[in-house]
């Protein structure tokens, strides 16, 4: 097996592993009533961002090998590290949605019996969620030897990220007021120690 042929079967397990952590939540959690949805026109175009970057210029080139100038040579030690970096997010995801439980959604909403979470790896970072979605763009930076397709998930997700946690920090503190602020002071966005 050639070496981009085994980035995109990693790549592609790595889709088909996010999809089947997320969707058990998904059903779970549409039970849920929700009381507070922000900016769903909004959230559709951040969330088309994302899926662009993350889903669909990855799979094309995944599926078709284009734009093939946009390719440069690849390494063993990029699927190694790549595929290491996207286990790490796999395993946060998991990690998030699992804390998160029937608090859980894609999109900026408040449950009726919603609560604010601050253990596990809450207890870390504010958005762990978010965290694991920036390592999945940096594994496919790593595993996908393209200047177009690779970063396109940096892109993408990086666009949603910022016009976005702005937003559901504010939602939380409408909802939540000083039990946020409390968390906020101590507890940092997505890089523990760091931001």
């Amino acid at each position: 097996m050639s070496l981009l042929a085994a980035t995109k079967i990693v790549w592609a397990l790595g889709l088909i592993g996010w999809y089947m952590i997320r969707y058990p939540f998904e059903r779970r959690v549409k039970r849920e009533r929700v009381v507070d949805a922000r900016s769903r026109r909004r959230e559709r175009i951040l969330l088309t961002c994302s899926t662009m970057g993350l889903g669909i210029i990855p799979g094309i080139w995944v599926a078709t090998g284009w734009p093939r100038f946009a390719n440069y040579p690849f390494t063993v030690v990029q699927l190694v590290f790549g595929t290491l970096v996207f286990i790490a997010s796999l395993w946060l995801f998991r990690r998030t949605h699992k804390d998160l439980g029937k608090n859980w959604s894609v999109t900026l909403e408040i449950k009726e019996k919603h609560r604010l979470i601050t253990e596990g790896v809450y207890g870390h970072v504010r958005h762990p969620m978010y965290s694991a979605f920036f390592l999945w763009a940096l594994a496919q930076l790593i595993l996908i030897p393209n200047v177009i397709a690779g970063p396109a998930g940096l892109v993408g997700f990086g666009i949603l990220f910022f016009f976005r946690v702005g937003q559901e920090e504010g939602m939380m503190l409408d909802t939540f007021g000083d039990e946020y602020r409390a968390y906020m002071a101590r507890t940092p966005r997505i890089i523990p120690g760091l931001y």
